[in-house]
This record gives C-alpha cells, sequence and structure tokens, in this order.
C-alpha cells in the first residue's frame, strides 16, 4: 500500500471543522490504495475536545506525535481566554477588529510580529529533524501538509527539498487573504515576511488543494503550481447512524463557533417581531446553538426578547451537532462580516446540506457560500440587513413546518460526499506519484 505522511496540527481528541477534514480523508484513504502516516503534536492547544472523532481513524493508522512548544498558552492568557479543559473563551475569534486592552494589543502584536508564521513556529526545526530521520527509515511516496496553522506547510516544504518527495499544500483557509489577517497588527516588514513566505509555498509545492473555488481562483493567480478544488464535505455513515426523533418544536438551529463579528441581529430582531405578531410561533419557536458561541450572540439574543426560546447547548460532539442539524426546523448560517469572507464556504455547510434541512444564510449573496447554497437547492442567502427577505422565508419555512413537509430540500451534493472528495484526493495523489516516478 502506498504511503502518505499528514502533518496536521489538528488531530483528535481536539475537536472541531479543522480536524474533520483528515480524520476523514485517513478513514477512506486505504480503499484507495492509501494508508495515511499522521504526524502531529503530543500537546497541542485544545480549542475543543471531541473523543467522537476518534471511532473514525482505522486501527491500524500510524499516528506519530511529538512535543510541541508553543508560547499560545500566553497569548491566551493574556487575551483573557481559557483553554477547552477550563471550559473555552467567551469570545470565539479574538483576532478580530474589536477594540482591546493594552495588554491585548500587545500580546497581539508579539503573536504577529515574534511568531512567524504562527505561535507553531517553534516546532518547525524540531519537526523537520525528527522527520528527516524517520523518513531514512520509513519512506514515503507523498507528503501531505494542512494548514492554517501555517507552520504546517513549512515543515513540509524543508522535507520535501530534503528527500524529493511530491508534496501536497492543503489549504483549509486562505494565508494573507484570510480575514483576521489584517487584524494581526503586523509591521511592513513582518506582512512582506509572510507574502515571501506564502509564495514559497505555492511555487515550491508539486500541488495546492484550496476548499473554495472562489479561493482556487486567487491561488491560481499567484502561481503556476496545480491548484485543485477539494471541498470539506459529509460523512453519509454519521448521518446514516444519527437516529433522532422530532420534538415537535420549529427548531431554529445553529451548529459550530459563532462569532460576535458574524451576530445576525436582524434575524433576531425579525423573529421577535414574528413572535409579538403569532402566538402559535412564539410558542414553537426554539432557537438552538450546539457550539462555542460568543457572549456577544448570547446577549444579542436575549435584548431581542428571545431569552425563552434559547437552548444554548454549548460545544457538542460532532455526533451531537449531526442529530442537531437533522432535528432541525431551519439552519442558520450567519458569515462573519468581513469582506474576505466572500470567498470563505463554512465546512458546516456541508452537513447542513447532507441533513436536507432548509439553509438560510447571511452574507455577501454573490460569495462562495451562496453559489453552494444555490446550487444545491437547499435554501436562500440573503445580506446581512435585508430584515424583509429574513422575515418572508422565515414566513416560507413556518409554513412548510405547520403544513408536516419533511422532504429533503437538497439535490445534486453527493460530489460533497466524503467517499468522493477522497476518491479525488486519492487520484491527486496518484497523479503527483506518477509524475515523480517518471
Amino acid at each position: 500500500m502506498k504511503k502518505a505522511l499528514i502533518i496536521t496540527y489538528y488531530w483528535p481528541p481536539s475537536g472541531g471543522s479543522g480536524v474533520q477534514r483528515w480524520v476523514k480523508f485517513t478513514k477512506y484513504l486505504p480503499a484507495y490504495g492509501w494508508k495515511p502516516i499522521i504526524y502531529t503534536p503530543e500537546n497541542p492547544e485544545l480549542i475543543a475536545v471531541d473523543h467522537t472523532l476518534e471511532d473514525d481513524i482505522p486501527a491500524y493508522t500510524t499516528v506519530i506525535k511529538r512535543p510541541i512548544f508553543e508560547p499560545y498558552g500566553i497569548y491566551r492568557r493574556l487575551l483573557g481566554g481559557k483553554d477547552a479543559a477550563e471550559g473555552g473563551s467567551n469570545e470565539v475569534n479574538p483576532v478580530n477588529s474589536k477594540k482591546k486592552t493594552f495588554m491585548q494589543r500587545l500580546s497581539m502584536f508579539v503573536r504577529g510580529n515574534f511568531f512567524i508564521p504562527d505561535p507553531r513556529c517553534l516546532w518547525i526545526m524540531p519537526s523537520v529533524m525528527y522527520l528527516k530521520r524517520y523518513l531514512k527509515e520509513h519512506p514515503v511516496d507523498i507528503i501531505v501538509s494542512t494548514g492554517p496553522p501555517h507552520s504546517m506547510h513549512l515543515i513540509a516544504r524543508r522535507l520535501a527539498k530534503a528527500t524529493g518527495t511530491p508534496w501536497i499544500a492543503d489549504f483549509r483557509d486562505p494565508w494573507t487573504k484570510m480575514f483576521y489577517f489584517k487584524h494581526l497588527s503586523l509591521t511592513k516588514w513582518t506582512e512582506k515576511r509572510h507574502a515571501r513566505l506564502e509564495q514559497k509555498v505555492l511555487d515550491e509545492a508539486s500541488a495546492i488543494v484550496a476548499v473554495s473555488p472562489l479561493v482556487k481562483k486567487e491561488f491560481e493567480e499567484m502561481t503556476s503550481t496545480r491548484v485543485e478544488l477539494i471541498t470539506n464535505g459529509y460523512d453519509e455513515s454519521d448521518f446514516d447512524d444519527a437516529v433522532v426523533e422530532a420534538d415537535g418544536y420549529f427548531n431554529i438551529t445553529h451548529t459550530g463557533l459563532f462569532a460576535a463579528d458574524g451576530n445576525p441581529t436582524e434575524l433576531w430582531r425579525v423573529l421577535s417581531e414574528k413572535c409579538g405578531k403569532d402566538p402559535e410561533f412564539r410558542k414553537m419557536l426554539r432557537i438552538r446553538l450546539a457550539g462555542k458561541t460568543d457572549k456577544e450572540v448570547i446577549s444579542s439574543i436575549e435584548e431581542a426578547g428571545l431569552a425563552e426560546h434559547l437552548r444554548d447547548n454549548g460545544y457538542q460532539p460532532h455526533t451531537v451537532a449531526i442529530k442537531e442539524q437533522k432535528c432541525a426546523s431551519l439552519l442558520i448560517l450567519p458569515l462573519r462580516k468581513e469582506p474576505e469572507y466572500k470567498a470563505t464556504i463554512p465546512g458546516k455547510l456541508f452537513e447542513y446540506l447532507a441533513s436536507g434541512n432548509p439553509v438560510l444564510g447571511i452574507g455577501q449573496t454573490d460569495g462562495a457560500m451562496a453559489m453552494t447554497v444555490n446550487s444545491a437547492m437547499a435554501g436562500k442567502v440573503f445580506d446581512w440587513d435585508d430584515s424583509d427577505s429574513i422575515a418572508a422565508y422565515i414566513d416560507e419555512c413556518w409554513q412548510r413546518f405547520k403544513s408536516g413537509d419533511t422532504d429533503p430540500q437538497t439535490t445534486g451534493i453527493a460530489k460533497y460526499s466524503r467517499k468522493e472528495l477522497t476518491a479525488r484526493m486519492a487520484e491527486l495523489m496518484d497523479s503527483l506519484l506518477m509524475k515523480n516516478i517518471h
């Protein structure tokens, strides 16, 4: 069986969407003749903990864990955050344009300018030294790095140079075009340093993988390296295994991270007004949150007079999040209010599609998320301030709920199944291996 070295910072028991992508690839790659060998930190910063994801990892998978030293714990403390064991942070994404204390601004400056490309950079050289020795005794056919954190790409770059092994750089998110990049308080020198490193990765990798068509286009404009689109997706077995029973309520559900800069205030206002006009709707409405949610979002819901309808369940294992999606009457997906988010497709969207339930997206109506929702006929996407259209769509979904219409709303989503996506990744690996042989 061919072997692939996968360099990833995120791996179970760490939870979240950044983990799921390569856990699912690892689950299905052996069926296509590839054995993944995972290289990951022994003591990473845990944003969330989800032991259920470990069930997807084949028992014979080789997982190499090595210690990492990173200043992230100190940085997090200065920002006032907590790790997963302490219940997580009240602020989903502290790297944004909101007002901060002097210590928070200082720590942000240090993080952005002293640790390039990210606080995991101190793991680059120890990893390269260890993996060079490991690969001499255990050669592999291909190297894959997945980022962010983009330090993983820099480890792979050095290994590929040293061994001549083909290398795939898998970008789950962009680098310098990521929304938070402009909030890192970078000096001009640091910005140029990031840009140079990004360009080296794009130019020197054997292939680049993007998860959004707009990000793919951006990369193609930056490099002549082959760029492939392999999106995130859904695992059919997750949905087949999720047995749920309707609770009789009109559940408006959000799963995953819910950040303050994506707080859909117009949605809360629309729901509040409808509760005031429709007693039956007020009785049946539930707003269900399953994931890490910013305190500002919770406060906004309460201020809209919707506290009695809120069920904030906090971070949940992936298996529970799937059940929440399947039980939803309407799934909401507000994007962050950042222009860079036009190119982003949140990973949860594909599982939303697999649930068969209608999706209410809020964000750029010409962005990548809207393109995906529209092509799957899965729902509608509106601008953040388009309250009239949001209200009309909620009315439509409410009437559908009252009529008992539970037929799936989506079409043409098989291309997003994890098996299909893994087949495409294996095909890319095979093509690079053949090219390297010849």
